[in-house]
């Protein structure tokens, strides 16, 4: 056997009448959903759940998967330590998918345990489908932890929860646990963003047609303003039924409390080899790379031959290309050198002031070190070289300022300093939208604690891509 369904299902401790007090009511269609699900999951008699939940140990280039026999959790943090749940843990299964991460040269496993404890995320889908009638004594749980990879690794994870079911005759309920977007009012707990409800709607459509490539392929900006919760949760469900012809039906969608809660079950009708969706996210992802670097002007071109040159020989670029245009070879100037990978940070480092001949010799210098020394990143890697999107920041000689109403996030980056200790941060930066945010950040990048009083300057960019 192997995946017999999936359900998508949110987390919220409120759901539950014994820390909702009476508030669970306003979610009724969500609890109603959520007991379908985990009945028609229970008529399934599963030997295995496996869960993937975003409140598990995560971390940022790994995936965890609990180790140990066996594992409880309660809702003591919600005021209610009565409600407990146990679980046995299905051992064998995983030793085997840990040991196929190890071989598909995956980073997973089950090293790095934090807390056993069962934390909510897995804990509320445990008690509805306990609650469906589902012996947790008997019924064995894999429970899994996201990570900061991209999505391609997510879905590499999934497809290896199906082989190692396959491999091991398992008939497993897949259960993605995940709530979306936390942004949905400006009363609720964490406010109101525009993208807030766009990023639940796209989520909710293409869960509901199984759209899984979209899903996968959405776009980094929004699902980080959205600051949603179970995307790359979905993420793995969508790898593990790799290939399956899938009836994904909707069953309910509220944003009662200010965070998105959607239901969606998944049933699974044999194979379909067209919905090999981690092969077209490779492909899509490589054209989109194509498309990318035909639009790259001469300094992001400067900037990806000087890194490429430099991880791939493990020595600089000696010479400069022929013919670059003299904004690069006339003018001195401070640069930075910005490296991105699946939307997210990759290296960035840069001098206020130049301190060579040229913003060509500059760009050269400071992309080696985005690459190779930035200390919050590991080393650049010759097999990511195809994922790096490059930015290049050229600045303007910084101007001292004496009030911060001179400043202006989207406009000017701000360097501030105190005695011999400095901090910089370049303009116009996705999630710092005020001058407060950009000043504080620069303190904390120069080890200034927040209270000190400190002299600014003020730059511009001229930012390539």
């Amino acid at each position: 056997m192997s995946i017999l369904s999936a359900i998508v299902v949110p987390h919220p401790p409120i759901i539950l009448p014994e820390i909702g007090r009476g508030e669970e009511k306003k979610i009724q269609r969500t609890i109603d959903a959520y007991c379908e699900v985990s009945r028609r999951a229970a008529e399934l008699e599963p030997d295995t759940i496996v869960i993937t939940s975003p409140h598990s140990i995560m971390y940022a280039d790994y995936f965890h998967i609990s180790p140990g026999q066996s594992a409880s959790g309660n809702f003591s943090q919600f005021r209610a330590p009565q409600v407990e749940i146990k679980v046995n843990y299905d051992t064998e299964f995983v030793s085997t998918l840990a040991n196929a991460a190890t071989q598909e040269k995956l980073s997973a496993g089950t090293i790095g345990e934090r807390s056993a404890a069962l934390d909510h995320g897995s804990l509320i889908p445990l008690r509805f489908l306990e609650q469906a009638g589902i012996n947790l004594t008997d019924t064995k749980v894999v429970r899994i932890g996201l990570s900061g990879l991209s999505a391609s690794e997510h879905y590499k994870l999934g497809q290896l929860i199906a082989k190692t079911a396959d491999k091991l005759n398992r008939r497993v309920v897949y259960v993605a646990s995940g709530d979306l977007s936390h942004k949905l009012k400006s009363d609720g707990p964490y406010g109101f963003v525009d993208e807030g409800p766009i990023f639940d709607k796209e989520v909710m459509d293409y869960l509901s047609n199984g759209d899984f490539l979209s899903m996968l392929r959405m776009d980094n900006t929004l699902c980080k303003r959205a600051a949603e919760c179970g995307l790359r949760s979905f993420w793995i469900m969508a790898g593990a039924l790799d290939r399956k012809s899938v009836e994904c039906e909707f069953l309910s969608y509220e944003g009662t409390f200010g965070v998105g809660y959607g239901i969606v079950w998944i049933n699974i009708n044999g194979e379909d080899e067209s919905r090999n969706i981690g092969e077209q996210l490779i492909e899509a992802n490589h054209k989109d790379m194509e498309i990318l670097k035909k639009k790259e002007d001469a300094f992001v071109r400067l900037a990806r031959l000087s890194l490429e040159t430099y991880v791939k020989t493990h020595k600089p670029l000696d010479k400069l290309p022929d013919n670059l245009p003299s904004e690069l070879t006339d003018r001195r100037a401070g640069a930075f050198v910005s490296l991105h990978k699946d939307g997210e940070l990759r290296g960035c480092i840069g001098t206020i002031m130049p301190t060579t001949n040229s913003v060509a010799n500059e760009i050269v210098q400071n992309a080696v070190s985005a690459c190779s020394r930035d200390p919050r990143f590991s080393p650049v890697t010759e097999d990511e070289l195809d994922d790096i999107v490059y930015s290049v920041d050229v600045l303007s000689e910084p101007e001292r300022i004496f009030d911060i109403n001179q400043l202006n996030v989207k406009r000017y980056g701000v360097i501030v300093e105190n005695g011999g200790r400095r901090g910089l941060l370049l303009p116009d930066l996705e999630g710092i939208d005020t001058v407060a945010e950009q000043v504080a950040i620069a303190k904390r990048k120069g080890n200034i604690a927040p209270n000190e009083k400190v002299n600014l300057w003020r730059f511009e960019v001229i930012r390539h891509h």
